[in-house]
């Protein structure tokens, strides 16, 4: 685990490369193995359909664990393989054809109920019918040859992707770390942000849209890093970097936790320079957690602050508290909470520099937390329902392509009609919001993508095109979910050469691919109003999903029973998606038409008192981690089987008239530190998660009433 360790062993030059841009690499490579065996054994044209099996297998070959590549791939190759052939019986029949084009598009979509991991797999039979509508009439034979060499494309990719997914498995593994704890670093960098704009409205909104898309970024890079990671083999170097995923998710919940109390601060330099302390305090430890993550990404060390250099008590040395200011009694509890993240922090660099590893949660027990892969049936079921999302997009989707292609055959431009179909398929997405940011790169990758063909025109090597072909491949695979405008310049290299490979005599037809673009991009846009799914349809269920996971982790964490580690942690991954997905609702809304959105200030304010529950639920729970003799004391054991009944009880009924609550200031924080006598600590966090949880209940209460008021069908949240 030292600064030497080499990853990716037997792949010397891909040491310092991301993730993705070495996956990209896999794929142009794969693609270019079914090419050339194809065309060396079979011909030009069997080496294009083969082109069109591998390109298809690809999408789902990303950086993931061995059997779930092997899964992906063989299931996007099979679909594209059939789909391949479909066009071939269909195309000469124009009107079957549209229909065949929004009946495949209509299929694929629906494996959407099975969740983002599906996206590959569904996209795939909808760029296999691009492909195969792009050969020339002369490379068109039977259904049954069409799918035979796309399908020998495909399960040739298939075995180059399975050896080198075996082969690239350590440095997934490390490059899937490296980016969980990058993510971590720029959620300390978000909420050190948040601490210094406090007081600002504009500053603070910003901070706070940050926030909530650096979370969402978080939790996708740390369940990557659970999938590679816990089903690994029991070695040495993978225990390590086990405990290091494990520090870093540890280290987000007392990040959670840092947040108690400092609204109370006041406005005064008191209150701002203690802030300001915090948040420097978040930006070293930043810094730290950054150079770890670009060591583990194959990078240099860059420069950071020595183990042991900085420590929470001389960081708030000095800050000159008046002795009657009831503010200075939460300076300990603000340099305990910081000591623990810097704990995790200095943890993970040691693990990374060789330290032992020592895992708090047995391997076996961790597979629990890997993302499911198996495709049930009674998922699917559960969208084959008109108020599905998933079934409206597919839907809409159908009909868009559908129309598209019979749009594009009355064009005076008509050479490649499924040019318009590719142009709706990319940039229509599920909600108004991703299809919006969607269209812009879109239309600016093509333009500069038509540019660099111009620059190409002049080429006569078929080779030289072919190479071309295949980098913009990989550079498209690469990307997708990284940039899309890079993307959209590579697929644009793509249509475009795949074109010209196909039929060279035809040239490359800029012109129409630019108003294919524009068109698709226009197109795509009105069909996000058929059949919409905006997001107050689903928020519902949504809200009542986060109050039965709020309920569920704080039972858990409240728990005096041995043995609820593995609970406690599952619990809490619930909690985090399910606010996750109510934050994700929040932002995608900002793009709708203002009197479909949903009520932005209640969802807020829930999903802001949600996390501040979870924020006291962590506090709580990391006391009792850490100074488990406090279970010992009959008082303190009392309060928590006292505060878990009430949680449960507030966080299961709906809201209503509520006693008044008490108001736990400053002022009446303990005398002692927490490190003299925590039991004062203990029963006040627990008042205070009470209190929470009353505010909480009440701001789902009014969130659904909203919802009700303008959805008759919402139901009552206790029912």
């Amino acid at each position: 685990m030292n600064q030497q360790t080499q990853t990716g062993r037997g792949w010397p030059g891909l040491r310092r490369a991301p993730a993705h841009i070495v996956n990209g690499i896999v794929v142009s490579i794969g693609v270019g193995l079914a090419h050339g065996l194809f065309g060396a054994f079979a011909g030009r044209h069997a080496a294009q359909m083969a082109i069109v099996g591998a390109v298809c297998a690809s999408l789902a070959d990303l950086p993931n664990t061995v059997d779930r590549t092997w899964n992906r791939v063989l299931a996007a190759g099979l679909l594209g393989s059939i789909c391949a052939a479909m066009v071939m019986l269909l195309e000469p029949h124009p009107f079957a054809l549209a229909a065949g084009i929004a009946g495949i598009a209509f299929v694929g979509l629906m494996a959407m109920a099975w969740g983002p991991r599906a996206g590959p797999i569904s996209f795939a039979p909808v760029l296999a019918l691009v492909f195969a509508m792009g050969m020339p009439p002369e490379a068109r034979s039977s259904a049954a040859a069409t799918a035979g060499f796309a399908l020998g494309g495909a399960l040739l990719y298939l075995a180059w992707s399975a050896i080198a997914s075996t082969m690239l498995q350590p440095l997934y593994r490390r490059r899937a770390l490296s980016e969980a704890l990058g993510a971590t670093a720029h959620l300390l960098r978000a909420r050190a942000a948040m601490l210094r704009g406090e007081g600002s409205d504009e500053i603070g909104a910003s901070a706070l849209r940050a926030l909530v898309a650096d979370e969402a970024v978080l939790a996708e890079r740390l369940q990557l890093a659970r999938d590679l990671l816990f089903p690994a083999p029991d070695t040495a170097r993978n225990r390590g970097e086990t405990a290091m995923l494990l520090h870093a998710i540890d280290l987000r919940d007392v990040l959670l936790a840092s947040r108690l109390d400092l609204d109370r601060l006041g406005s005064d330099a008191v209150a701002l320079a203690l802030r300001a302390r915090v948040a420097d305090a978040l930006g070293a430890m930043a810094d730290r957690l950054d150079a770890t993550a670009h060591l583990l990404g194959g990078a240099p060390r860059p420069q950071a602050v020595p183990p042991g250099e900085w420590t929470p008590e001389r960081h708030f040395a000095g800050i000159g508290i008046p002795a009657a200011d009831p503010r200075g009694r939460l300076v300990p509890a603000l340099v305990e909470r910081l000591g623990h993240l810097h704990e995790d922090v200095v943890a993970i660099d040691a693990l990374q520099r060789g330290a032992e590893a020592r895992l708090p949660v047995a391997r076996e027990a961790l597979r629990a937390f890997v993302a499911p892969e198996g495709w049930p049936i009674a998922t699917l079921r559960e969208h084959l329902a008109p108020r599905s999302p998933v079934m409206r997009h597919a839907i809409r989707t159908g009909l868009a392509l559908g129309s598209a292609y019979l749009l594009a055959l009355a064009l005076p431009w008509a050479a490649h009609p499924q040019w318009l179909v590719l142009g709706v398929a990319v940039v229509l997405r599920g909600s108004l919001d991703q299809t919006l940011a969607r269209r812009r790169p879109r239309l600016v990758g093509t333009v500069i993508g038509c540019l660099l063909v111009l620059g190409f025109a002049n080429l006569q090597s078929p080779a030289l095109m072919t190479a071309i072909f295949l980098v913009a491949t990989g550079v498209a695979h690469a990307f997708a979910l990284r940039r899309y405008l890079i993307t959209a310049v590579a697929a644009t290299l793509m249509a475009l050469l795949q074109a010209h490979l196909a039929d060279p005599a035809a040239g490359f037809a800029i012109a129409e691919r630019l108003a294919d673009t524009v068109l698709g991009a226009a197109l795509a846009w009105g069909f996000s109003f058929v059949l919409p799914s905006w997001e107050r349809r689903s928020l519902e269920p949504a809200v009542r999903r986060a109050m039965q996971a709020l309920r569920e982790y704080a039972e858990w964490a409240l728990s005096i029973e041995l043995g609820a580690n593995v609970s406690q942690r599952l619990a809490r991954r619930k909690a985090y998606d399910a606010l996750g997905a109510l934050g994700a609702a929040l932002q995608r809304s900002a793009a709708e038409p203002e009197r479909v959105r949903p009520p932005v200030d209640e969802l807020s304010a829930f999903l802001d008192g949600g996390q501040r529950l979870m924020a006291h639920l962590s506090a709580v729970r990391l006391m009792l981690a850490r100074r488990s003799a406090v279970l010992e004391n009959p008082e303190a054991a009392g309060a928590l089987r006292a505060a878990r009944a009430e949680l449960a009880r507030l966080l299961t009924e709906a809201g209503g008239a509520q006693p008044p609550l008490p108001q736990y200031g400053l002022a009446d924080l303990p005398l002692q530190p927490p490190g003299r006598d925590l039991l004062p600590w203990l029963q006040r966090r627990l008042g205070v998660a009470i209190d929470e949880a009353h505010e909480v209940r009440g701001e789902a209460h009014r969130l659904l009433a909203r919802l009700a008021a303008a959805n008759p069908q919402a139901k009552d949240f206790a029912r």
